[in-house]
């Protein structure tokens, strides 16, 4: 049995070793068409290569995918975040978990994972060619003969797709020439840019617990958010980002977002918390004292938008200055116009859709003998090892069952 994999990435190298581990006979080859493989390892997670998520509930951990969740509820019975960890550590790359239940290797570096993936390619015989890309892929029968060039054509029993998400509708045509669905893409997974806001004075501040909404959308996400000299980042963004992909295509990238920086939705508990710091300390200073523990800088900028002298005395608030208080610690907003994308970690929304697969197998419903996996399909998840995870699962059955 000959397979090829197309794509020298995450999906194409796990479903190579898998294929091979499964059916020891196969001649195995993986295609890249550029001169470097498993080049999104090695840049992933800052270079540390974020592997996967320590989620153990399939219901939770199907949640962190806007498109494909659905879908990877089965598919995750059958290879896991935990068979991921324990692939791993079997094979000599000890992890581990973060207090966000991001999963990496111990050593903080990606170079582990591509290393232990080399060693398998090698153990098993796996043929890995640079610089050959496919020009055309035709279906003949049960055969699938890839076209490399005008006198460069070679026959396989079956092929593997792994070729990662396409920024552009182009780059999925040789798929939709075939007969497959494909959504368009659009970018998933980026930050907002302000230009016009005074808040990207105060890049680097980190608020670990803040709740954001997008105006005149249903688009919700918490959890900690960074502020940049560019605008706005961190996972609630990027989970605001991923889930609302196509909308915020839709609206151009321009749209006011609300921020609760203190992650209450009970205004009335945040005028509770202001009363009694009044109480308590009527001697004080607007600037001395910061509710939920809000970083200073951000505290004297919420401040002054809202009007309020640091220097005057917490009892000196009276009512208006309480309710401005309250509605920038709740209420926060803040114009976006246009997005910055992670250039090499770029994630698309779109790709072959799921309704062309089989995802019991990972095959194709169009063509016999062709199998997808990773973000070739229209599937993407938030940040958090949860992409990657998406790639080995579906690596997994694709090659298990090619």
């Amino acid at each position: 049995m000959r397979v090829a994999i197309i794509g020298g990435g995450a999906g194409g190298f796990f479903s190579a070793i898998q294929v091979k581990e499964n059916h020891p006979s196969a001649e195995v080859t993986i295609y890249e068409k550029s001169k470097r493989f498993l080049s999104k390892v090695k840049i992933s997670g800052g270079g540390r290569c974020n592997v996967t998520n320590s989620e153990t509930s399939i219901k939770l951990l199907s949640e962190a995918y806007p498109r494909g969740g659905k879908k990877l509820k089965n598919a995750f019975t059958k290879f896991s975040t935990q068979d991921m960890q324990t692939w791993l550590t079997e094979r000599g790359v000890p992890l581990v978990t973060q207090s966000d239940a991001c999963v990496f290797p111990e050593s903080q570096e990606s170079q582990s994972i591509i290393d232990c993936f080399m060693a398998e390619v090698v153990r098993l015989g796996i043929n890995v060619q640079l610089s050959r890309g496919i020009q055309k892929l035709q279906s003949l029968g049960e055969e699938i003969v890839l076209h490399f060039g005008e006198d460069d054509v070679e026959v396989f029993d079956k092929v593997i797709v792994a070729t990662g998400g396409s920024p552009k509708l182009s780059g999925l045509k040789w798929l939709a020439d075939l007969g497959h669905k494909i959504e368009e893409p659009v970018p998933s997974l980026f930050t907002f840019n302000m230009p016009d806001e005074k808040s990207t004075e105060l890049m680097g501040i980190v608020v670990n617990e803040t709740k954001v909404a997008i105006q005149g959308t249903k688009l919700k996400s918490d959890g900690p958010l960074l502020l940049t000299h560019w605008g706005m980042s961190g996972p609630a963004i990027l989970k605001l980002s991923a889930f609302g992909a196509r909308i915020l295509k839709d609206l151009d990238y321009e749209f006011k977002i609300q921020v609760n920086w203190v992650n209450e939705l009970n205004n009335e508990i945040v005028a509770n918390v202001v009363r009694e710091i009044i109480e308590e300390h009527p001697a004080k200073q607007l600037s001395s004292i910061k509710p939920y523990g809000v970083p200073e800088r951000l505290w004297i900028y919420l401040l002054e938008k809202s009007d309020l002298a640091a220097t005057k005395k917490w009892p000196e608030l009276g009512k208006k200055g309480l309710n401005k208080l309250v509605n920038v610690l709740t209420n926060d907003i803040y114009q976006v116009k246009g997005k910055t994308t992670f250039k090499e970690e770029f994630v698309t929304c779109g790709g072959v859709s799921l309704e062309s697969i089989d995802f019991n197998s990972m095959q194709s419903k169009v063509v016999p003998n062709l199998y997808f996996t990773g973000e070739v399909m229209d599937i993407d998840g938030i940040t958090g090892g949860y992409n990657f995870q998406a790639c080995w699962t579906t690596a997994f059955i694709a090659g298990k069952l090619a």
